[in-house]
């Protein structure tokens, strides 16, 4: 099973005021979605956010933003650049490659020599 694993790619301070408690210290948080595996490590293009006060400590969810919060959100999006979606095999995986590729050469040189034809 495949892990999923958050990486913040942008991290930036907002003045705008907190819908809750009304104070100016926002934090706006962007996280790219990676999945990790035995076999490979994955890099989705899947962009996530997350608003939280300093302060209270609440969550700002979309619900709640003012006008001042979304356009914020919307200028520190434009400028958050995600990795490009990638797949990387890990050593577990490159090893099990090299090894069935080194079965199928015996195989085929072993079939060219003749050694199946006394079995068959």
């Amino acid at each position: 099973m495949a892990k999923e694993q958050l990486e913040m790619i942008k991290e930036a301070d907002l003045t705008n005021n907190c819908p809750e408690c009304f104070n100016q210290e926002l934090k706006l948080t962007f996280y790219q979605k990676h999945l990790i595996s035995r076999f490979f490590n994955r890099t989705t293009s899947e962009v996530s956010h997350e608003i939280k006060c300093l302060t209270c400590g609440s969550v700002i969810y979309p619900v709640s933003w003012t006008d001042d919060i979304e356009r914020s959100f919307e200028y520190f999006q434009k400028l958050t650049t995600p990795r490009p979606s990638s797949v990387k095999l890990t050593g577990l995986s490159v090893w099990l490659l090299v090894v069935l590729l080194v079965l199928l050469g015996v195989s085929a040189y072993l079939y060219q020599a003749g050694f199946f034809k006394d079995l068959i």
